[in-house]
């Protein structure tokens, strides 16, 4: 029933613990799949010899974590997709909590999961993610205690670092963009899935550690800023109809300048300048989701929504909540 894909970049000191974690005996297990962007870490022999169930496909060079996942849900034979991070430890009953979910309405598309701080496991490091007006992706929780969100509730967006998607979805919506490379692809495909009338939601009791950065080193680099500016750019042109990106324009434009000036404080100004001016001229690469009529309500929303995540975002800042 579930094909867990997990995709792999120099995980070597990850690699174990995240494969330890999973009881390959549960009966939803159906088969465990590690994509491998040609990682140059060290041998990875010692993952066939520990876990001979292990399905592993290095690919020729590191394509980035979209084309990665894309290849292992080609290759999954489950009803769902189970994508988690390498530097993840899944909790007892993960799997049940979130196949009993996204099996609440067959509506669901992708479930996300409480990802909790690795060192700091009295914290939360993501509840779902919220996408605002400004461009932002907030992650719910993010520093918070467990508790804050204990709640089953409709997310924007699946955090496809420990999350459980429905397959058939993909054939409509289609697949995690290639060109992202990595960053905001589980932000966009999300979006889709919402345009489409679909639900993303949040399953507190589906628990996971998680490192976070492990692949990238960081929380900021100077690679990251940049992939992920040009990304931010990629998101809005991509989902929002042309009327509707006119009528975003402002606020999108305000929250790329407030970034611009965080980044500038943190020293990396000139990398997320260039992100942003490589998304721009790199637009005519990216496929836009063809506005379809039957889906106007959904487009309606969707700006709803991204009007009350920035409401709550600027809210949360505010009061440091």
């Amino acid at each position: 029933m579930v094909s867990i894909v997990i995709p792999n970049y120099n995980g070597n000191n990850y690699l174990d613990r995240c494969l330890q974690s999973i009881n390959v005996n549960n009966t939803l297990v159906q088969e465990v799949i590690i994509i491998d962007n040609y990682s140059r870490d060290g041998e990875y022999n010692w993952v066939k010899k520990k876990y001979p169930y292990i399905i592993w496909k290095q690919l020729n060079k590191n394509y980035g974590f979209s084309k990665a996942v894309n290849k292992g849900i080609h290759m999954a034979r489950g009803k769902y997709i189970l994508l988690l991070n390498n530097d993840t430890e899944i909790y007892e009953d993960f799997i049940e909590e979130l196949v009993r979910s996204i099996e609440n309405d067959e509506r669901i598309f992708a479930v996300c999961s409480q990802m909790i701080q690795y060192y700091h496991q009295n914290l939360i490091d993501d509840a779902g993610d919220e996408y605002t007006i400004l461009g932002y992706t907030n992650k719910r929780g993010a520093g918070g205690p467990l508790n804050r969100y204990n709640k089953e509730e409709k997310v924007f967006s699946a955090c496809a670092g420990a999350a459980l998607y429905r397959k058939s979805i993909f054939e409509e919506i289609g697949y995690f963009d290639e060109h992202f490379f990595a960053y905001m692809e589980d932000v966009d495909i999300s979006y889709r899935a919402l345009i489409h009338g679909y639900k993303n939601m949040y399953c507190p009791e589906a628990k996971v550690l998680h490192i976070g950065s492990a692949t990238s080193g960081s929380k900021y680099n100077a690679f990251k800023v940049r992939l992920a500016a040009r990304n931010n750019i990629y998101v809005p042109y991509k989902n929002m109809p042309f009327l509707q990106l006119i009528i975003n324009m402002p606020f999108l434009l305000l929250g790329y300048l407030i970034k611009y000036i965080f980044f500038i404080k943190k020293g990396f100004g000139k990398e997320y300048r260039e992100g942003l001016l490589e998304g721009l001229r790199t637009l005519k690469k990216i496929n836009k989701v063809k506005f379809k009529w039957k889906n106007i309500v959904n487009y309606f929303y969707i700006e709803w929504l991204l009007v009350k995540n920035t409401l709550s975002y600027i809210g949360m800042k505010v009061f440091n909540r």
